[in-house]
């Protein structure tokens, strides 16, 4: 039951699809009619559908938020990148993410400059050249070097022919559906595990609490 309570805290809506004329529907239909109270019970405010139509492959569905640092890690596990060039360059690029002195860094040299934003939306088609200005470019030096570096490394990564990194992407929001043809029951919730475990690593649905709470009461000094 513990695994079943923390669906709604990982995974925002769970969708499963079935046809109720196909026996190869039955384990993902039975499985879903025995446990849809319990699981309602356990987690009120999550939708928990059931899509059937004629012919529909049995499967589930949920939504996960991927980041680049999944991405990437994903493409390079399945040999995705064709080419050693790229598949380095996508190692080198997790690791400036990975990096929390970069982040530090890039984020504190990005207000080197008073009163000037680089990412500033429409800074481009407002001020195309922000970078040759000498003062601009002399307090945001070490910015620009960095974003430039972010830049080509990410050019180099997403270079591929015959749409290689729109595969890459593709594949991965694949891994948001479980195909279950001919599943029976206990394949069925081995894939609801499955999909909650990838909540838990993509997802963040809990809020953070704060450690306390103080109010604020605007015009009353005697509070």
């Amino acid at each position: 039951m513990s695994w079943k309570a923390s669906l709604s805290r990982h995974l925002p809506v769970v969708r499963f699809f079935g046809c109720p004329k196909s026996p190869a529907s039955r384990g993902i239909i039975g499985w879903y009619s025995k446990n849809y109270e319990e699981l309602k019970m356990l987690n009120p405010t999550m939708p928990l559908l059931l899509r059937c139509s004629d012919n529909a492959m049995p499967a589930i569905t949920t939504e996960l938020s991927f980041t680049t640092s999944h991405l990437l890690t994903y493409m390079l596990q399945t040999d995705k990148f064709a080419s050693p060039e790229r598949a380095d360059a996508a190692v080198k690029f997790l690791g400036y993410l990975s990096d929390p002195a970069l982040k530090k860094e890039y984020q504190t040299e990005r207000w080197n400059s008073p009163g000037f934003d680089p990412m500033r939306p429409f800074l481009e088609e407002e001020h195309p050249d922000w970078k040759s200005d000498p003062k601009i470019g002399s307090d945001l030096k070490r910015y620009i070097e960095i974003q430039e570096e972010l830049e080509s490394t990410w050019k180099v990564v997403t270079s591929g022919p015959n749409g290689e990194f729109a595969r890459g992407e593709n594949a991965l929001l694949m891994c948001q559906r479980v195909d279950l043809w001919c599943a029976g029951e206990g394949e069925v919730e081995a894939a609801l595990k499955h999909l909650l475990n990838l909540g838990r690593e993509c997802n963040d649905l809990v809020s953070d609490v704060p450690a306390y709470v103080e109010e604020f009461y605007p015009g009353a000094s005697d509070l």
